[in-house]
């Protein structure tokens, strides 16, 4: 597992104690691509489950999760999909 995944998974445990996360690392997709670097680490997909998302919209709901992460988006994250739900 590498060091930003493992690092994402447990801010994201810590700040949501979700139901159900999936960290997918994605880079090998987009290799050559806008903010792909060697060895990847660089695009992830969250699939993401929480309570505490319950009546938040999309936008609130990717703005939580983003500043949960905004340490990771600022040294090597170049792109993160999300998909959050409230269960």
């Amino acid at each position: 597992m590498s060091t930003f995944r493992n690092r994402i998974e447990s801010k994201l445990r810590a700040a949501f104690e979700p139901t159900r996360l999936e960290v997918i690392d994605e880079s090998h997709q987009h290799a050559g691509h806008g903010g792909w670097r060697e060895g990847g680490e660089t695009h992830f997909r969250v699939r993401i489950g929480s309570p505490q998302f319950a009546g938040k919209s999309r936008v609130e709901t990717h703005r939580a999760v983003n500043a949960v992460l905004a340490e990771e988006l600022r040294e090597r994250v170049h792109a993160l999909a999300i998909e959050a739900s409230a269960s």
